[in-house]
């Protein structure tokens, strides 16, 4: 009763599952990875956003690649805003999904050198080529406090990097572009600014990271694994039905193939 496993229809209903099977299984466990890096990556953030603050030219230097350890480590700068170079970075919303642009101001160094300071979000006015109104920073010699980045590339941000922008526009915050539009050495990286408070509230400082969401990665490996179980289990169910069907219409065509019986009677002479 269970030839009908090896005709053209069932043959290509059990690929299917030996295919979905593994295909589900190892979907669990992209979701499983997703799951652990995000972890990994809240503990990275809270672990630095409570490191006691250092000066940046201590995690970073000119030309140096920001690693990952890195990231949003709390850091320091002393120094004086240079504003004849600042620049916005274009199509940045705020925390309530607001578009304008970020404000990137150098910061000269008072030991030396000079780190990109993003002093936050401002609005646009609906007009993306004109360079919005932005408050100015303090001026003389300031500490800054805030959250270390790594440079924007295309690649790590998935923003393109458009030329023929107005003057003083760009697409992403890039220490080697800064070097090379100021003509000096810039640390890598940048700093994302967290203190002081700019007067006014503007520009709007940005939101730390969150560090306390998960995601829904766990529930949806465990949904993947759950589904690849199902499979083996539908097509036991499909062929034991498959095979009491075919069991009942055979019994029917014994049924109706076979013959009456003819009267009898008996003889007597």
């Amino acid at each position: 009763m269970y030839r009908f496993l090896l005709t053209r229809q069932w043959v290509i209903l059990t690929l299917l599952a030996l295919v979905l099977i593994p295909t589900m299984v190892e979907l669990g466990f992209w979701q499983l990875h997703r799951h652990q890096h995000r972890v990994a990556q809240n503990s990275l953030i809270s672990q630095n956003l409570k490191a006691k603050p250092v000066p940046v030219s201590e995690l970073t230097s000119p030309g140096h690649t920001v690693p990952r350890g890195d990231y949003w480590r709390a850091v320091t700068a002393t120094g004086t805003f240079d504003t004849a170079h600042e620049v916005v970075v274009r199509r940045r919303t705020s925390d309530d999904d607001r578009l304008g642009a970020h404000v990137l101001t150098p910061l000269d160094l008072t030991d030396g050198g000079t780190v990109l300071v993003n002093r936050g979000w401002v609005p646009t006015d609906g007009d993306q080529r004109a360079f919005p109104k932005v408050p100015a920073p303090p001026s003389g010699e300031v500490t800054v406090t805030g959250r270390l980045k790594a440079d924007e590339t295309t690649g790590s941000s998935g923003i393109k990097d458009l030329s023929g922008l107005p003057d003083r526009q760009v697409m992403l915050i890039n220490s080697d572009q800064q070097s090379e539009l100021l003509s000096r050495p810039v640390l890598g990286g940048y700093l994302e600014q967290t203190g002081p408070e700019p007067s006014g509230g503007s520009p709007e400082q940005i939101a730390s990271p969150d560090d306390g969401s998960i995601g829904p990665h766990m529930a949806y490996a465990v949904q993947w694994w759950l589904f690849a179980a199902g499979v083996p289990v539908g097509w036991v169910i499909l062929v034991r039905r498959e095979k009491h069907d075919r069991q009942e219409a055979a019994a029917r065509d014994e049924s109706a193939e076979e013959p009456g019986r003819p009267a009898t009677a008996d003889a007597t002479v």
